[in-house]
């Protein structure tokens, strides 16, 4: 499976190219955000990149696509419990 497809299953999208623009890149922001959220030095590439790091940059790319403006009314919104930064927390490198 290629990000791509794995997005559209995270977000139920079946059988539709309109969007593979847009996903595509919204992966591409995802992966360079988990980058900078694990101190990476290199680009995270998805295909090699650890499970727990590839559901991150899925939540983080659906989260994108869900949620386009920098602003929600009228919606109350709490972190959910086991997200982002609980899967990327294990690869972080910390710079002392």
């Amino acid at each position: 499976m290629t990000a791509l497809s794995d997005l559209k299953a995270q977000l139920n999208i079946i059988d539709d190219d309109a969007d593979d623009d847009l996903l595509t890149g919204m992966i591409a922001d995802a992966l360079d955000h988990t980058r900078s959220a694990i101190g990476a030095e290199t680009p995270v590439n998805y295909d090699d990149a650890p499970g727990g790091l590839r559901r991150a940059v899925l939540m983080l790319a659906a989260h994108f696509y869900e949620n386009r403006e920098a602003v929600l009314v009228g919606v109350s919104a709490d972190e959910l419990p086991l997200g982002f930064w609980e899967l990327v927390a294990p690869h972080r490198k910390w710079v002392f």
